[in-house]
């Protein structure tokens, strides 16, 4: 399967509202955190789904520790 590219404007509709999925970018990685719990209703400590959380993620406690775990679905657009 080809991987997605999304610009930041697509990215914004897959903000975990209205039955979307929720994903979020980090470094250009684009992730699906729609089933992990923390991030329920596409928010979680702040930040929304459906954005770049590179500099979120870099202050969070975890770190970038918990991206392992989660599916990759592309990578955002230059």
């Amino acid at each position: 399967m080809m991987e997605k590219t999304f610009t930041l404007e697509e990215l914004k509709n897959f903000n975990g509202q209205n039955g979307q999925p929720a994903y979020v970018a980090v470094k250009g990685t684009v992730y699906d955190v729609t089933e992990v719990s923390a991030w329920q209703g596409g928010k979680h400590h702040g930040v929304t789904a459906g954005t770049d959380a590179t500099a979120a993620i870099a202050h969070s406690p975890h770190g970038e520790s918990v991206l392992g775990k989660l599916k990759i679905v592309g990578k955002l657009a230059d």
